[in-house]
């Protein structure tokens, strides 16, 4: 029962308590975003176009890396209206899709995280 706020994320309150170590989540990297990474890192690319995505209405909220797979859900919800169960395999490669975007970018947060603290330290040595 005490712990409800301890798992609480509090980017906003470490953003205003400690700003020399919390990436603001509306800015862009400040790190080379190769660094770390000895062969590169694989670019991350929408496959749908800008005018399949206006056709098929999709909010600009939905627009991200996981659009291909919300396109074909949609699609076969529209192909299989009375019995929408039969897309359970699409809806399933969707929310997949959406989890491994959202841990991916806290692992980007946490990495610039890291990398900020580790700059403020050699900082500190510096002095």
């Amino acid at each position: 029962m005490g712990n409800t706020f301890g798992n609480a994320p509090n980017n906003g309150i470490n953003l205003y308590l400690h700003p020399d170590v919390t990436p603001d989540p509306l800015k862009e990297s400040q790190f080379d975003p190769q660094l770390g990474f000895a062969s590169g890192r694989k670019e991350r690319v929408i496959k749908a176009t800008e005018a399949e995505m206006q056709s098929a209405k999709i909010p600009l909220k939905d627009r991200d890396y996981c659009v291909d797979h919300l396109l074909k859900f949609r699609v076969c919800r529209k192909d299989n209206f009375p019995w929408v169960v039969r897309c359970e395999h699409e809806k399933h490669a969707y929310l997949h899709c959406q989890h491994e975007d959202f841990v991916l970018r806290m692992k980007e947060y946490e990495r610039e995280r890291r990398l900020m603290e580790r700059q403020k330290k050699q900082e500190a040595m510096a002095m």
